[in-house]
């Protein structure tokens, strides 16, 4: 009994040996892809300044209201995306990590 539990424990570790160095691979090179997108998307966007009338205060038009439609708010959009997918893939990775040291 003993016997096939530590077999399925060695293949479990070889799958896993095989498969978590692969996986760091990608997320490495999908953090340095979104990272190149990141700077690529910031220095295309147009200076943000207040935009607002500084004797009344008011700052909503027509334009701030529908901002995401234009070519600013689409390149903001990609920026948050990418900026995301780099959080997840960096803690994925971090979990791969350890993941592999306890199995190892």
């Amino acid at each position: 009994m003993k016997l096939s539990l530590l077999l399925a424990d060695e293949i479990q570790a070889d799958w896993v040996n095989g498969f978590l160095p692969i996986l760091r691979y990608i997320l490495f090179f999908l953090v340095i892809a979104c990272s190149i997108i990141i700077i690529i998307t910031v220095l295309m966007q147009s200076n943000t300044s207040s935009g607002g009338d500084p004797i009344t205060g008011i700052q909503e038009s027509y334009y701030t209201k529908n901002k995401g439609a234009t070519r600013d708010g689409k390149l903001k959009i990609v920026t948050i995306v990418c900026s995301s997918i780099i959080l997840v893939s960096v803690i994925v990775y971090f979990i791969t990590e350890i993941f592999n040291k306890t199995v190892v």
